[in-house]
This record gives structure tokens, sequence and C-alpha cells, in this order.
């Protein structure tokens, strides 16, 4: 397997990414930095990226996860929280979440071990509406709405990409759905923040075409081949 495939499958970073870091000397193999874009591993090799051994996988895989809250959206973390790795009980090969919710927030997550594709999924290029259901504290008005759909500046002085935006109910603690095509860091807690509002509860239901649907909290699945072909080619 080519040496930036390998890296990849490992769940690393994209096949290009991984080419940078070969330019960069910092992939080793037996020890020695590669200075071979070209290489192909062999079963006998030992990989190093950025000081640390991987293990390539020759099959790739994708799941989808309804995240419970309480979990991080990452591989490892450094005060011992649980993370997102640790509901997947049966699954063997190596994977690491697309993108990030946060520790309070629920919802779809797509985890894999194909760095294409999750640098396909998540590059500013893409615009791949992500689709939440956020519960706030106050009854938000049509006007208010709008402003979240222009967009709206964020604390660091971020504006916002336009949204798609639907109240769901209105009342003491509103209920709104919220679409959008990029991810800054707790961004929909953000922009309810910059009108006013905070965000009590928070699933994200959707990534583009592909649903959380009836998929109990806790729980993941595999994606089907269509699942899988439409987000390489969205």
């Amino acid at each position: 397997m080519r040496i930036n495939k390998y890296i990849a499958s490992a769940g690393v970073c994209s096949r290009r990414k991984a080419d940078e870091l070969i330019a960069q000397g910092k992939v080793k193999v037996n020890g020695a930095v590669l200075t071979e874009p070209g290489y192909d591993v062999t079963e006998d090799d030992l990989v190093m990226v950025n000081g640390h051994y991987i293990e390539g996988s020759d099959k790739l895989v994708y799941y989808i996860l309804n995240k419970p809250a309480g979990y991080v959206t990452t591989t490892a973390d450094e005060f011992g929280r649980p993370t997102v790795l640790d509901l997947l009980t049966d699954i063997k090969t190596r994977v690491f979440p697309v993108g990030r919710l946060d520790y309070e927030t629920t919802g779809l997550l797509i985890l894999t071990n194909d760095g294409d594709l999750a640098n396909h999924i998540t590059h500013p290029s893409k615009k791949v509406f992500k689709t939440y259901i956020a519960e706030i504290d106050g009854e938000i008005s049509l006007h208010e709405a709008d402003r979240l759909a222009k967009g709206v500046t964020l604390d660091d002085g971020y504006l916002t990409k336009p949204a798609q935006v639907k109240i769901l109910k209105q009342g003491n603690h509103s209920v709104v759905e919220i679409r959008i095509s990029e991810g800054k860091n707790r961004q929909v807690r953000r922009m309810f923040k910059a009108i006013g509002y905070t965000v009590v509860a928070l699933q994200r239901v959707s990534i583009g075409n592909i649903q959380l649907g009836h998929l109990h909290e806790g729980h993941y699945r595999k994606l089907s081949k269509e699942e899988i072909d439409y987000l390489k080619n969205c």
C-alpha cells in the first residue's frame, strides 16, 4: 500500500496531508526519515508519524453514532473524560470522529478510518449542511430567526454564513431547527448567544442527506453503500 494511503487508512489525516508530512520529514519507516513519497508499505514495516507508531488498515469502515451528552469527540482526553470511542464496544478497526460535537451536544457523528473522506466533508470549500435542533431559553421572534438566517457576528468578530432557520415551537423554551454549512467551534450555541439566547439542549440530526433517524442515543450503525457514495460525492 502506498505510504500516503497507509497513513490515511490509519486515521491520521488525508492522503494529501500525508504527502505534506512526508515532505516535512515527519514520517519515519523502520526508524529512518522517509524521503520517497511513493514508498509502498510492507507488512513488516514500522511506520511512525509525528513520533507515534501507526497501524494502517486495508479495510475502510464507516459508521454513524448517536452521541450522548457527556462524551468528548476525540480519540483520547487529557482529563480522563469518556470519549465517543468508548461507545464503540465491538469495533476493532481504529476509527476517528469526523468533525466535532461539543461535550453536551448530542446527535449524529460520523466515524471512519477514511482520512480522505473526512477531509472531503470538513473542507471549507464544501457546503455540506448540518442540521441541528436547538432548545433555547426564551421566546424567539421571527425577526430574530431572520437575523440568524442572514448571519450574525460571533464573540470573536466572525460573521457567520447564511443559515436556514425554522421555528418549531415558541414559548418560554423555544425549539428551533437550524442548518449551517460551516463548523466553527460551538457555532450554533454562539450564534444564539449573539442574539441574546442560551441553548439548553442541542442535537445534530443530519449531515447533508445522512439522517440520524431513529438511532437510539449511544448506539451506532454502519453506513450503507449509498450513504458512503453520497458523502464521497457531495
